[in-house]
C-alpha cells in the first residue's frame, strides 16, 4: 500500500462503506469525502462526516500507518488543526490533536477489495508506455481524432463560459477581464486564486497610472499579496514597502486574505518570481487585449511574453536571500499554458459575445 493509492481509494470511495466505525467503535457516516488537496496541508479539504449524531465539517488526512501522523509532526502544525478524520490503512498507535484530544480514525485495510489491489499492482508492474493500454477499446485513427476534436471544443466552450461570467463582473470591460485571467494563470494552479484576487483588488486603471515605474507595479502586486509584511534587510524590498504603503493609502486598497504557497514547488515557480514576471509583463505592454485582437499570428502573441524580471530577481527567488545569477524568463511551457487558458478562451468568448 502507498499513500497515493490510499488517496485514490478515498477520493473515489472504493471501499466497503457499510456500517463504518472509528477505532473507538463510534458509528461513522461519510457525507462528503472532501476535495483532493494537491498543495501543502491535509490531503482532503471541505469534507463532512457524521459521528454518532454529530456532523463535523473540516479536513481529512490519510496515512498508511497511523503513526505517520506523529512522524510528520502534524500535531504541532496549525494547518492540521481542523482535521476531523484520520484515515489509515493500518492502525498501530493512537494519535492526538494540538489540544491532546484523540482524533477520530477510520481503518480501511479490511474494507478494500483484493481485486482492486491486484489490478493496481498489475498496472504498476506493466512497463508499457501507457499502462492501461490493454484495457482500452481499439479505435481507428479517424475515431481518435474526432474524439479529441470534440473534447477540445467542449473544453473551450466551458472555459468561455467562465470568461463571460468575468465579463459581467467587470462591467463589460474586456481589458479588465484579460487582466484578471492573465494574473490567475501567471499564478499557475497552486497560487491562481491568490493572483486573481490581487488582480481584482487593483483595477487596470490604477495600474495604467504607474506603467512607467516597474518598482511601483511590483510594490502594488507584492503588497496586495501580503508579501511585503516582513522586516527586510536588503534595500530593494524596503523600497517596495515604502512605495506600497504610500500607494495603499492613496488608493485605499484592501489586501487579499489568501496566503501564498511555496511547498512542493520549484523555485522558478515561487509566487515571488511569478509576480515579478507579471509585473514586467505589465510594464512592457499596453492595451494588451486590444493588441492581441489585431495580431495575425500566434508568433506575434508569443513575442509579448518574451520578458525577463528586473535585475534584483536575477539573484533572488525570494526577498532577502541572494542566490547565484539566474535570469528569470518565462518558459515555453508556461507561455503555452497562458495562451491556452487565457488568450484562446478570451478570444473565443469575445467572438461569441
Amino acid at each position: 500500500m502507498t499513500e497515493k493509492l490510499l488517496q485514490f481509494i478515498w477520493q473515489f470511495q472504493y471501499y466497503h462503506q457499510h456500517e463504518l466505525v472509528t477505532v473507538a467503535d463510534e458509528p461513522l457516516i461519510i457525507l462528503s469525502p472532501g476535495k483532493l488537496n494537491a498543495n501543502q496541508g491535509p490531503d482532503f479539504l471541505d469534507a463532512s462526516i457524521r459521528i454518532g449524531n454529530i456532523v463535523f465539517v473540516g479536513n481529512i488526512e490519510l496515512h498508511v500507518y497511523s503513526s505517520d501522523w506523529i512522524k510528520h509532526k502534524h500535531s504541532t502544525n496549525k494547518q492540521y488543526a481542523n482535521v476531523i478524520l484520520h484515515v489509515v490503512w493500518l492502525y498501530n498507535v493512537e494519535v492526538l490533536d494540538q489540544h491532546q484530544n484523540s482524533i477520530p480514525t477510520l481503518v480501511l485495510q479490511d474494507r478494500v477489495a483484493k481485486v482492486l489491489l491486484q489490478r493496481f499492482e498489475l498496472l504498476m508492474n506493466d512497463y508499457a508506455v501507457i499502462h492501461c493500454k490493454k484495457f482500452l477499446p481499439v479505435l481507428s485513427d479517424i475515431e481518435w481524432l474526432s474524439w479529441k476534436e470534440r473534447l477540445a471544443v467542449e473544453r473551450l466552450a466551458i472555459k468561455s463560459q467562465r470568461v463571460l461570467v468575468f465579463f459581467e463582473e467587470a462591467n463589460h470591460h474586456w481589458e479588465e477581464v484579460f487582466w484578471w485571467m492573465m494574473a490567475s494563470n501567471f499564478g499557475i494552479k497552486v497560487n491562481a486564486a491568490l493572483f486573481e484576487s490581487v488582480a481584482r483588488s487593483i483595477s487596470i486603471n490604477i495600474l495604467a497610472k504607474h506603467k512607467t515605474q516597474i518598482n511601483q507595479i511590483e510594490a502594488l502586486l507584492f503588497g496586495q499579496a501580503n508579501l511585503l509584511e516582513d522586516t527586510f534587510e536588503e534595500a530593494y524590498p524596503k523600497l517596495l514597502q515604502r512605495e506600497y504603503n504610500f500607494l495603499k493609502k492613496k488608493y485605499r486598497l484592501n489586501k487579499v486574505n489568501i496566503n501564498a504557497y511555496y511547498l512542493r514547488m520549484r523555485p522558478a515557480n515561487f509566487p515571488t518570481v511569478r509576480l515579478a514576471q507579471l509585473a514586467m509583463f505589465l510594464y512592457q505592454s499596453n492595451h494588451l487585449f486590444s493588441k492581441i485582437k489585431e495580431f495575425d499570428s500566434l508568433k506575434e502573441v508569443k513575442k509579448l511574453f518574451d520578458i525577463t524580471c528586473n535585475d534584483y530577481w536575477h539573484y533572488h527567488y525570494v526577498f532577502d536571500t541572494e542566490t547565484s545569477y539566474h535570469p528569470k524568463h518565462l518558459g515555453k511551457h508556461t507561455v503555452d499554458t497562458i495562451l491556452i487558458n487565457t488568450v484562446v478562451p478570451l478570444l473565443f468568448a469575445y467572438g461569441y459575445k
